[in-house]
């Protein structure tokens, strides 16, 4: 269904190759990086030579300039890998916490931190979220007050994905509280910056990246690492939550066709009163309604890349794609845990990973009553 996006030869072998990292670095390894609790750094290096962590961003810059459905089979194939943090912690760099850098940062901006983020040599993470100010981004209360040529910043953060991996922040702060929505800007933030710490946070899920708590005391940083215009930060995160949104999409998606062919394969050899589990009426039945979700949503997805490639507008289908993938993968992940019986509620099973992993889309990058609100709005209503 998706030969348009996939047609050239160029994007098998860079299927093949992101399926070969994926099955030699991440899936040997997705239990370990759950229980260590982050994945190793190192991986970030390899992922740089590979030239994943750059695809759509400017040669000039290190990137690749590859379009968005090279985006698309990376995140589909590092779905793959059975850890869903591990996914969420490549994303965070690749396309939640960069975006903005390339497109609106400076030349020097870029060198100095755009340009090692896709060698890997660096680690980034976006830093949005507070206590008090989640899917309502808008009441961040995080300062950055300028002195001279120096930003000086206080504040906090919350669930911060790579809070203790990451060399560098991509921060949403206030920069004039009188400003309304022009008055936020976004600071390139290094975290070996006097007076910025962190505190991790215990997950219930994704447990294969960090997530923790980010402080600011009269952390100091040159007023040059604004990304853009000082004021259009609210904006700019605005265009930059699309890449975030997209990305968990297809993420997602390939996640739980992943999780649906983990458990038929379960449902084949595990023999219930004679006869193997996927032989049963009821069994059949519940695949079958679960993969036309996955599809369905897939297709979804798939229509939002077809639009980006297009140059068009998708915030309302990413935003309709999100909605929708967020309950799909957790009626998908309830289904599997289920058929998976016993065995599905233990820690080693992919459908118990799975069932707590899945709950995160709905919430992370903007619940589903915000993805409500904006098609509401979009809609006239």
């Amino acid at each position: 269904m998706a030969a348009d996006l996939f047609s050239t030869p160029e994007h098998q072998l860079f299927r093949d190759t992101v399926r070969k990292f994926v099955e030699e670095e991440l899936a040997p390894r997705a239990r370990e990086f759950d229980e260590q609790g982050h994945f190793d750094k190192s991986l970030y290096k390899k992922m740089g030579a590979l030239g994943m962590l750059g695809l759509k961003y400017d040669p000039r810059w290190g990137g690749a300039g590859l379009d968005w459905s090279y985006t698309a089979i990376m995140f589909e194939e590092i779905a793959r890998g059975d850890n869903a943090g591990v996914t969420m912690g490549i994303s965070v760099h690749t396309d939640m916490a960069t975006p903005s850098l390339h497109a609106f940062g400076s030349d020097e901006l870029r060198t100095r931190f755009l340009i090692p983020a896709i060698e890997g040599a660096t680690v980034s993470a976006i830093a949005v979220t507070e206590p008090d100010a989640g899917s309502d981004v808008a009441a961040a209360k995080t300062r950055a007050v300028r002195d001279g040529d120096t930003w000086v910043i206080n504040g906090s953060k919350m669930y911060i994905t790579n809070a203790a991996t990451a060399d560098w922040l991509c921060l949403l702060a206030v920069t004039d509280p009188e400003a309304g929505y022009g008055g936020f800007s976004q600071i390139i933030v290094p975290t070996d910056t006097p007076g910025f710490s962190y505190q991790l946070l215990d997950k219930i899920g994704n447990r294969g990246s960090d997530t923790g708590l980010l402080f600011f005391e009269d952390v100091r940083v040159p007023v040059a690492n604004t990304i853009g215009d000082i004021g259009r930060g609210f904006q700019q995160q605005m265009m930059q939550f699309q890449d975030e949104r997209l990305v968990a999409c297809l993420s997602a998606n390939a996640g739980a066709e992943r999780l649906w062919e983990v458990t038929k394969k379960y449902c084949e050899e595990r023999v219930v009163f004679g006869k193997p589990l996927s032989k049963m009426q009821v069994t059949q039945f519940k695949f079958v309604e679960m993969l036309t979700q996955i599809t369905a949503a897939r297709e979804l997805a798939y229509e939002c890349v077809r639009r980006r490639l297009r140059g068009e507008d998708a915030t309302m289908d990413i935003s309709m794609a999100k909605l929708f993938t967020g309950r799909m993968t957790r009626y998908v992940a309830d289904e599997c845990i289920q058929l998976h019986g016993g065995f599905g509620y233990m820690r080693e099973s992919a459908a118990g990973r799975a069932f707590v992993d899945t709950r995160l889309i709905s919430i992370g990058g903007g619940a589903d009553e915000v993805m409500i609100q904006y098609v509401a709005r979009m809609l006239g209503f």
